[in-house]
């Protein structure tokens, strides 16, 4: 079995060995030079304290996977109607995922054609929030801008990720550091972002969350 990671506060997590890092930088796209809107930037550093807790998956292939487009306020005009606050709601409302502001507040959002999008602004720090509204646990893969948010990577469902327990909420609000740290998620140029200074911006504006059933769990319900 692999190990997925509760938090202790927040955020939960990963083992420092394998934390991102803003070092080893890869030559970035030509285009990221010049493609507007808005990707997330390795920003300061925050406490963020979790530990590791087995996790056995009832299969190696998610059951639910949603997506949360971001880009500034023309941006996202640009590609959707207003339909109030956004946030996505997966396998009948089991799950929740949405984005909030540093204040907690969920960020004004538009759905289009069953997608999700978000509205950011430069330098705003953001948080990507998870709520479990079942008996049951739950691992969350979560990538922004492709990359996995505990070891900075190429998002892969293979990855391991954060474990939502039973009617809770799980608030992830950087890129993994250590067992201790993250660094906040902040938007940006594209130019600016993570993952362009890793060399491939091809999935900024972007951000992922894959969940597996814990084998033995009777998930979905009749």
């Amino acid at each position: 079995y692999g190990q997925g990671y509760g938090a202790e506060s927040e955020a939960p997590a990963e083992d420092s060995a394998g934390a991102a890092s803003p070092g080893a930088h890869q030559e970035r796209s030509a285009d990221a030079d010049s493609r507007p809107g808005l990707g997330t930037q390795w920003g300061e550093n925050r406490e963020s304290r979790v530990g590791t807790a087995p996790f056995f998956r009832e299969a190696q292939t998610p059951f639910a996977v949603t997506k949360l487009f971001y880009n500034d306020r023309t941006g996202v005009q640009a590609m959707a109607r207003r339909d109030g606050i956004s946030s996505a709601r997966l396998s009948n409302g089991a799950l929740t995922v949405r984005l909030l502001d540093s204040s907690g507040r969920p960020l004004e959002g538009f759905t289009s054609g069953g997608t999700t999008h978000v509205i950011g602004e430069h330098n705003q720090r953001y948080i990507i929030q998870i709520k479990n509204n079942t008996g049951g646990r739950f691992e969350a893969v979560a990538t922004v801008d492709g990359l996995d948010v505990i070891n900075g990577r190429k998002g892969s469902f293979t990855n391991r990720g954060y474990i939502v327990a039973p009617f809770a909420t799980v608030e992830i609000d950087g890129f993994r550091r250590s067992t201790d740290t993250v660094a906040a998620f902040r938007f940006g140029s594209v130019r600016g972002s993570y993952a362009a200074q890793k060399g491939d911006d091809r999935n900024v504006g972007v951000i992922g969350v894959a969940f597996f059933q814990e084998r033995g769990s009777r998930f979905p319900w009749t």
